[in-house]
């Protein structure tokens, strides 16, 4: 590089005039400007996005504070003329809160088994080696591959066949869904955990058996613990997957003469509207819908913080 002897005889490089980068600086002008575009671009599609996610949600709820005239003449409105909160007692009072009662109670067993179950299947397989592991392994990986329509008729049947042997079993019972819906969830509870399992040292499992911990202890006094994130995050897609289900228990929960009609969230929903043949109550029918979609977004949002949290958490350590 050329340079230029001042009058105090040092010598310094010289400097390209201002406003004309060279080098260097010449390729990262021209990547800076790539990038601001490339930045543009995704900026836009993500509030595109935002808008195509976040407008349906507010129209459903909008729309259940509506009048049945305005959903109907103005269907594509956001703002109603007035509130229309009685709308929702409407819909709570037309058979929302058995729904809500049957869901939640199938809900927190069924979760919670599988979780339980799903975590220690999961450790078992990726902690320790012994034979016809990745037989079993592939065998739960199996079942992300059938899909549930396959397994309506065996499934139908055993469930009705299985009444004459177990009274608490067979259609219309909670017990069946809740049986039904942890093998169903089971797969991709094992296939998440044993990923995440994989990624925990071992070392502190070890040393709380070398303190004389049992295996059993380890696992939920050591292991359990340290997979919170992982348990988090399978835990929402669970609940997710269980509370937007209807193929299931509209084949399983059916009503049976002489006892009461036990029906979960989606399955009722659909029965509503059925119901009303001719008489519209579209009004009523949002106002369900909304309170059946808001414990959804809560435990999305709620739990996906804590997911976050422990993840920067264990990052930090």
């Amino acid at each position: 590089m050329s340079t230029v002897t001042h009058t105090s005889g040092q010598k310094r490089p010289d400097v390209a005039p201002p406003g004309r980068p060279t080098g260097r600086r010449a390729e990262a002008a021209g990547s800076g400007i790539g990038g601001r575009i490339f930045n543009g671009f995704s900026h836009l599609f993500l509030v595109v996005w935002a808008i195509m996610v976040i407008y349906p949600l507010l129209w459903v709820v909008m729309s259940a504070l509506k009048t049945d005239s305005e959903v109907i003449r103005e269907p594509l409105s956001l703002l109603p003329k007035s509130l229309q909160w009685d709308n929702f007692a409407r819909a709570w009072t037309a058979g929302i809160d058995s729904f809500f009662l049957d869901t939640l109670l199938v809900l927190v067993f069924s979760v919670t088994l599988t979780m339980l179950l799903g975590s220690m299947a999961a450790y078992a397989l990726a902690r320790y080696e012994f034979r016809g592991n990745r037989l079993i392994y592939w065998m739960f990986l199996s079942g992300l591959t059938l899909p549930v329509y396959l397994a309506a008729v065996p499934l139908f049947k055993g469930v009705y066949n299985m009444n004459v042997v177990f009274p608490l079993l067979g259609p219309n019972k909670h017990l069946t869904l809740i049986l039904v819906y942890v093998a169903w969830s089971l797969s991709f509870t094992v296939f998440f955990m044993h990923s995440f399992f994989r990624t925990l040292p071992n070392t502190i499992a070890e040393a709380a058996q070398v303190d004389g911990a049992s295996h059993t202890r380890a696992f939920f006094s050591v292991m359990l613990p340290m997979a919170r994130p992982g348990l988090i995050s399978i835990g929402i897609f669970n609940v997710l997957g269980q509370w937007n289900q209807w193929y299931l228990p509209t084949l399983l929960m059916q009503p049976v003469a002489g006892e009461p009609k036990n029906q979960v969230i989606a399955q009722g929903l659909i029965e509503l509207s059925v119901n009303q043949g001719y008489k519209s109550d579209w009004s009523g029918l949002f106002a369900g819908v909304t309170m059946a979609m808001l414990p959804v977004l809560i435990v999305y949002v709620v739990f996906q913080r804590q997911v976050q949290s422990g993840l920067t958490a264990g990052v930090g350590k």
